[in-house]
């Protein structure tokens, strides 16, 4: 028996291992016309239950829908439509938005439609036309117009998943039942009004952020075998050389070959001055060229490149539900079902127990369906989140979803790398001390002339200092680098040797240590085993960072505290000058973690800042961590929560500045949602309001908060 059914097992595998496999692809589909959340979550349950679909997400915020298939797109895009919706399947790395698209989908045009019918049948009535002519009209109005909002809600009804669309059906046909003609066109009309203008605004707040796909060039100038020609990006291999001329956006990600030119990095970092890019130096995607002529050599794939890689996270971010959307999510699950048996409990309880009659309170029963609508509710968090993170991608900051957008906005303290982060993480000379026959100049020339042979980041700084102050450098011959003792050269018949503290007099020890207590590096100069001079190096202060912090304190930081593994003299010097109020110096790695941990316990919300890389483990323990400069850098992107796209520490209290706007603004459309509703059921019980005002009032809050949120789209670093 075993053997046999070995047998049956081997060959079963043989069969199987006969079938063809089944060839899954990935296919995004950007969806317009989506106005609502409910409606994207039973789209995407749609999608993900035909046959040969193993995964669907369909991301509200972004209307991008992600589906992994072995069945043709076709099926996929007829099921979209057949659901009401307009899809477009994304092609190449980029998805472009489609403008105006909703003006021109067949819904708009029907609800267009609906309202000329409806405009004239109110004519008619006026004018004193026979019923028997107007009904028809409303009649008219009411299927046109509601044509997609009946086979949305049937299908809503079907999937257990009732909607809005469902109540507004429910709310025309049962006004058209008891002789309400008039109103229920009004109803009809003016929901398939409000669901075209959301439409268009929530497509309008998508297409800002995907507009940033706009910014990098579909074609490029390629350099091969000396000829030069025309490409599409896609066709472009790592290692391609490309042209970009004086004015152009440059297409891919590279290293300039050849040529220099300033160039305006704000669309991917924020900043506002060009940067001068020269042999060697990289530079992005979408980037504008000035008026140099660049060669470039590609180091991106375009659909790998900075641009795209923004792009994708910010997509990303924007399906991350912050908290408050979480909650309103499943608040709506349960508020639309305790609705409708609301609604029906207020027809039978009067009408079978109290022996009230029925057309009244059946009246009152639809009113309450049409108010009680979730439509302003659903989309208050989720309009004002997409709003707020693609305001900050455009502005060089990246927040990678709605719960970092929340906490930034209740942050109490800000914890701080030094190098690399309040510093530019290179030396810088800061202090020149001669001998008394010697000028400053004279002592800088004589080490720059011999330092300029080394690559020491000591050395650097002292050539640059040299250049900056205009000095001519002699020659030297015979260098000499002693690691872990210095340099030294010849000049004509003198040694000139730059070397560390270790052997000097009690004289110059003095003036050494003097230097160490700044928490500064000391080079000696020496001629002919004479010291002539020390030169003190620290690392520089990164301009703007005092009014970067600053400005976090008038934004309502409660405490700012250096975390560093630098020298404590260092540290405390750099802390002094911009006066933050706690240093932790010498620190490792691990005790970063427990420093933060420890930040978190007394200020509950600390943010972390550092180089995204070396400062990981520090960064997961904040509640946000924050990468510095991360523009080009896979790593720093990936690690933290946010990302300064470039080294501008002002961006922080922008990103403060914007969560806490987009906070206040979500709460500000949670109460007005809840608020304008709280105020129609009351009228509706004391018998004011009616089907048209109810509706006129849910679609109106609708677009208030829609409008609200998109307010932060607009909002901009507030100069305190």
């Amino acid at each position: 028996m075993n053997s046999r059914a070995g047998e049956y097992t081997m060959e079963t595998m043989q069969q199987r291992t006969n079938q063809p496999e089944e060839v899954v692809r990935k296919t995004e589909i950007m969806i317009s016309g989506l106005d609502c959340a409910n409606c994207a979550a039973k789209l995407e349950k749609k999608v993900a239950s035909l046959k040969g679909v193993h995964q669907a997400t369909l991301v509200f915020a972004t209307g991008k829908l992600t589906v992994d298939h072995a069945v043709p797109v076709s099926l996929l895009l007829q099921t979209v439509q057949d659901s009401g919706y307009k899809g477009t399947v994304v092609q190449g790395t980029m998805a472009r938005p489609e403008e105006g698209s909703v003006w021109k989908e067949r819904r708009t045009q029907m609800t267009a439609a609906s309202g000329v019918i409806l405009a004239a049948a109110f004519t008619m009535n006026f004018m004193g036309a026979a019923p028997e002519w107007i009904i028809p009209m409303y009649l008219a109005s009411m299927i046109i117009g509601g044509y997609h909002v009946v086979r949305i809600g049937l299908f809503s009804l079907r999937a257990m998943v009732p909607d809005m669309n469902l109540l507004m059906t429910i709310a025309a046909v049962g006004a058209a039942a008891i002789g309400e003609w008039n109103e229920a066109a009004v109803v009809v009309f003016l929901f398939s009004l409000g669901n075209s203008l959301q439409a268009f605004s929530m497509d309008r707040t998508r297409r800002s952020v995907r507009a940033l796909m706009e910014l990098a060039p579909q074609e490029a100038l390629v350099i091969r075998e000396g000829s030069e020609f025309i490409l599409p990006v896609d066709a472009l291999s790592v290692g391609d050389r490309i042209r970009v001329k004086p004015g152009e956006r440059i297409p891919m990600d590279g290293t300039v070959l050849s040529g220099f030119s300033s160039v305006d990095q704000s669309p991917v970092t924020g900043e506002s001055v060009p940067v001068d890019k020269d042999q060697g130096d990289d530079v992005f995607a979408g980037t504008v060229n000035g008026t140099g002529s660049l060669t470039i050599e590609v180091t991106r794939l375009a659909k790998d490149n900075t641009i795209g890689r923004i792009m994708h996270l910010v997509e990303e971010a924007q399906a991350q539900k912050a908290p408050s959307q979480q909650f309103v999510d499943v608040f709506a699950r349960y508020y639309t079902p305790a609705v409708i048996m609301g609604a029906v409990a207020l027809v039978a309880v009067p009408v079978l127990f109290l022996g009230q009659p029925f057309t009244p309170w059946f009246y009152k029963a639809l009113v309450l369906l049409v108010i009680s609508c979730p439509c302003a509710l659903v989309i208050s968090t989720p309009v004002s989140i997409v709003s707020a993170i693609g305001n900050a991608s455009r502005q060089g900051l990246l927040i990678k979803g709605g719960a970092y957008l929340e906490d930034l906005g209740r942050i109490q303290a800000v914890a701080f790398d030094k190098t690399g982060t309040l510093t530019e993480g290179r030396l810088a000379v800061e202090d020149v001390v001669p001998e008394k026959s010697y000028t400053s100049d004279e002592v800088v020339a004589l080490a720059a002339a011999v330092e300029r042979y080394s690559e020491h980041p000591a050395a650097r700084a002292i050539v640059e200092y040299s250049q900056e102050q205009g000095l001519v450098l002699a020659e030297v011959s015979h260098f000499e680098s002693q690691p872990g003792i210095g340099v030294s050269g010849n000049m004509g018949d003198h040694r000139i040797r730059v070397v560390n503290t270790r052997h000097v007099d009690d004289h110059w020890a003095e003036l050494v240590r003097i230097q160490h207590c700044q928490g500064r590096t000391v080079a000696v100069v020496m001629k002919d085993d004479v010291v002539v001079g020390i030169i003190a190096l620290a690392d520089k202060i990164r301009a703007g960072s005092n009014s970067a912090l600053d400005r976090l304190r008038a934004a309502g930081i409660q405490h700012m505290v250096m975390l560093t593994g630098d020298h404590p003299a260092a540290a405390h010097v750099v802390a002094e000058k911009m006066g933050i109020d706690d240093v932790r110096a010498g620190l490792l790695p691990e005790e970063k973690v427990e420093a933060v941990k420890e930040i978190r316990g007394n200020h509950r919300r600390v943010a972390m800042i550092g180089d995204g890389v070396n400062d990981a483990p520090a960064l997961a323990a904040a509640t946000v961590g924050i990468a510095m400069g991360a523009a080009g850098t896979d790593a720093a992107l990936e690690t933290a929560d946010v990302a300064l796209m470039s080294d501008d520490l002002s961006k922080l209290a922008f990103g403060l500045q914007l969560g806490r706007q987009a906070l206040s603004i979500i709460k500000q459309n949670i109460l007005f949602s809840i608020g304008i509703k709280a105020v129609f059921l009351a009228l509706t019980f004391m018998g004011v309001a009616n089907l048209w005002m109810a509706v006129f009032a849910d679609t109106g809050a609708a677009l208030l908060v829609i409008l609200n949120g998109m307010r932060l789209m607009g909002f901009r670093d507030l100069q305190i």
